[in-house]
C-alpha cells in the first residue's frame, strides 16, 4: 500500500466537507454580504448613505451630494468541529463513518455561522413587528406589515424573511401564501423551501432566536444590511494518534457577521407557544 494513501484519505475528506457546507451548511450564508479571503482579526464594510438629487440654474454650480461615508468594523471568530474515529471502530461498523464525520462537521459549522448572522440580525433597532397568529387574517396582516416596515425604509431589492418553524406553520394557513396559485417555491440543497411573497424570500429556521418560546424571534432583512466576513474558509485536518490508535478529525473555520445597515433589518416577535391560527 502506498506510504501516501493517508494524504488522500485528507484531500478526499476536505473536499467532501467542504462540498456539505456548501450544501447542507449554513441556510443564511447566501443571503448577505459576503467578503471572503479576509486577512487579520476584522475587517471592514463600507456604508454609504443616501443622496439628494437637486437643481441648478443655467450655467450654476452644480450641489456636491456630500453622501456620508461609514465602515461597519466585523471582527473574525475561529469555529472548530472535531472528533475521533478510531480504527477498530471503523472495521466493526456498517455505516460510512468518514461521511458521518463531514456532514456533522458541515452543519455544526453552518450553525455556527448562522448564529452570528443571527446576532448581527438582532442588534437592530428599528422598531419590533409582531407576527400575530390569532386567524389566518391576522398572520396575513402581520405578514404584510412586516413588509410594509422595510418599504418605508426604502428597501425593494433583495429582501428576505426568516421565521421559526411554528411561525412558518402558522403563514402556511395563509391562503395567498401556501398556494402555487399565488407564490413560487424555491427549494434549496440546505432542505430548505424558499417562497417568493410579496417581493421577498421567505423562508423557516429552527435556529431562529427563542424558537420554541413566547419570547421567539424572526427577522426581515435586506442582504446588503448584513455582512459576513471569512478569513478561512472550512478546512480539515486529519492526523493519526497511534497511542490511540485513531484520526482525529478537526474541521474548522474563520468568520465574522455584523450588522451594516440598521434600517435595513425589521424584527418580529412571535410567540412561538401559541395555538395554530383558526381561519
Amino acid at each position: 500500500m502506498s506510504t501516501s494513501i493517508d494524504q488522500v484519505f485528507v484531500k478526499m475528506f476536505e473536499t467532501e466537507v467542504h462540498e456539505a457546507y456548501q450544501r447542507e451548511g449554513s441556510m443564511l450564508r447566501n443571503f448577505v454580504r459576503l467578503k471572503t479571503g479576509v486577512v487579520g482579526v476584522s475587517t471592514h464594510f463600507p456604508k454609504v448613505g443616501r443622496g439628494v438629487a437637486t437643481t441648478k440654474s443655467r450655467h450654476g454650480l452644480i450641489t456636491p451630494a456630500n453622501i456620508d461615508h461609514t465602515r461597519v468594523e466585523v471582527t473574525l471568530t475561529d469555529l472548530y468541529h472535531s472528533d475521533w474515529v478510531d480504527k477498530l471502530d471503523e472495521m466493526k461498523i456498517n455505516f460510512d463513518e468518514r461521511g458521518v464525520l463531514v456532514r456533522a462537521g458541515a452543519w455544526a459549522l453552518g450553525r455556527a455561522l448562522d448564529d452570528q448572522i443571527f446576532a448581527a440580525l438582532d442588534s437592530t433597532s428599528e422598531p419590533i413587528k409582531p407576527l400575530t397568529v390569532t386567524t389566518s387574517t391576522t398572520v396575513r396582516n402581520s405578514m404584510l406589515n412586516i413588509i410594509t416596515a422595510l418599504r418605508e425604509n426604502d428597501v425593494r431589492r433583495d429582501t428576505f424573511v426568516v421565521l421559526t418553524e411554528n411561525a412558518w406553520a402558522a403563514a402556511l394557513t395563509v391562503k395567498e401564501f401556501a398556494s402555487a396559485d399565488y407564490v413560487t417555491d424555491r427549494p434549496f440543497d440546505t432542505g430548505a423551501t424558499i417562497k417568493n411573497w410579496n417581493n421577498a424570500l421567505w423562508m423557516s429556521h429552527n435556529g431562529c432566536p427563542g424558537a420554541g418560546t413566547a419570547t421567539a424571534k424572526g427577522f426581515a432583512w435586506t442582504r446588503s444590511a448584513v455582512g459576513v466576513a471569512e478569513g478561512q474558509g472550512v478546512t480539515t485536518d486529519i492526523t493519526w494518534h497511534g497511542d490511540r490508535a485513531a484520526h482525529f478529525v478537526a474541521n474548522s473555520m474563520s468568520t465574522g457577521a455584523g450588522l451594516i445597515d440598521t434600517t435595513g433589518v425589521i424584527e418580529i416577535s412571535i410567540d412561538d407557544t401559541a395555538a395554530l391560527p383558526t381561519a
